[in-house]
């Protein structure tokens, strides 16, 4: 028997029955229904874009916002991003000329994680911003988000001359929106208000990872405001040079440095609680090349870690700074005043032990007895402006709406 013409005849007589209404119509697979509410990002953004409250945004990979366009934000956005190394690693980055209106509120803030973290928008619109299934100490899931602008910075080369611009950290060089720096020091990148960035710092090759949020000559015409920063693997905030001013700041559960300034950073911190980094609480820099600014860091409340009584009733750090509380350089052009350090305190967190010939203290108050207090000094001794005692500064009536706040990690400061 020949199969192949049997199986022939098979078909034709099924379409033929079928089509003379003789059969039932074929059952025909139903297609997975397509997520409108999800929109995966591959593309840069090259001219003006929103991102609609109702919908999540996947970074598929680094997304940049180039020169000319602006991309809006709504309140209430969920941005998540896919996993990545390297060269891969997914980030936002707002190029030089490019603007970022990412204008959340208290009661609707935009939130960048994950694509593993299970937050819908739905459950921002309902009121609870905290992850359902990711805890907060978490990091390296992706990225982070980056702001470059045509501020000054202090950069050179290996010659000793003056840079006006550079590559950002974390983008590679073949990449020119990661270029920043300029003249115009009221430069306006855009707006950056009550937005929360969780479980980013990806690692980028060589042990360096990317900054929850990265500022790189970024102007003072640019509004930052209401920015936590949870489990980043680097760095919470870095500036690179520029003059914007930051307040109202959480960085919670940081794996590297909370507070990073590099290049002569010429603007202001107001406000911010910092809890249990891992490496140094601030570490502060002063300029690479001839042009100095001077920073302001002012009204902070700082956890330098976190500690249980052990099997021994011994006090055991869990978690928190083995880094430096204060790392200074001896050029650091810095005015710090109305901060608070929490303890208790072990060895090797230590305030700087470089000379202080550029930076001022003002009401720098570590919880520690008074004849302990020059235990945390490196050179050992007390500089103007620090003492013992104190008691919590920064001021977190506006930051009930943080996931730091949310899990209790702002209780009793």
């Amino acid at each position: 028997m020949n199969f192949r013409l049997l199986a022939m005849l098979f078909v034709v007589s099924a379409l033929f029955f079928t089509a003379c209404g003789e059969d039932e119509d074929p059952v025909t697979p139903t297609p997975e229904p397509v997520d409108e509410s999800t929109i995966i990002l591959r593309e840069n953004i090259t001219s003006d874009a929103t991102w609609e409250s109702d919908k999540i945004y996947v970074l598929g990979s680094r997304i940049t916002v180039e020169s000319g366009a602006t991309l809006t934000i709504q309140p209430g956005t969920v941005i998540k991003a896919e996993a990545g190394t390297g060269a891969n690693a997914t980030a936002l980055l707002v190029a030089r000329g490019g603007t970022l209106i990412a204008e959340g509120t208290a009661d609707a803030p935009i939130i960048f994680t994950s694509i593993a973290d299970e937050i819908t928008p739905e459950q921002v619109a309902g009121g609870d911003f905290a992850s359902p299934n990711l805890d907060p100490d978490i990091n390296g899931l992706w990225g982070g988000v980056i702001v470059l602008g045509n501020a000054t910075i202090s950069a050179s080369n290996d010659n000793d001359e003056d840079l006006s611009e550079v590559q950002i950290e974390g983008i590679p060089s073949t990449d020119t929106n990661g270029l920043y720096g300029g003249n115009d020091d009221g430069d306006n990148s855009g707006v950056i208000s009550h937005i929360s960035i969780r479980h980013g710092g990806a690692n980028i090759g060589a042990g360096n990872e990317i900054n929850g949020l990265t500022l790189g000559g970024v102007g003072s015409a640019t509004t930052i405001n209401n920015v936590e920063v949870v489990a980043n693997q680097d760095d919470g905030i870095e500036w690179f040079g520029g003059t914007v001013d930051v307040n109202n700041v959480v960085v919670w559960n940081a794996g590297d440095d909370a507070i990073d300034t590099d290049q002569s950073w010429g603007g202001t911190l107001d406000n911010f609680f910092v809890v249990t980094p891992i490496g140094s609480c601030f570490e502060l820099d002063g300029p690479e090349g001839s042009y100095v600014a001077r920073q302001t860091i002012k009204n902070g409340t700082v956890v330098a870690g976190i500690f249980e009584l052990n099997e021994d009733d011994e006090l055991e750090l869990v978690t928190g700074a083995t880094g430096l509380l204060i790392d200074t350089d001896e050029n650091t052009p810095l005015d710090m005043s109305n901060v608070h350090f929490v303890g208790p305190f072990v060895d090797g967190q230590d305030v700087t032990d470089d000379e202080l010939q550029n930076t001022t203290f003002t009401d720098i108050t570590f919880d520690i007895d008074p004849a302990n207090l020059v235990d945390l000094m490196e050179k050992g001794e007390v500089p103007a402006g620090i003492s013992a005692g104190g008691a919590p500064v920064a001021d977190k009536s506006g930051l009930g709406w943080t996931w730091a706040s949310i899990r209790g990690g702002l209780d009793g400061l």
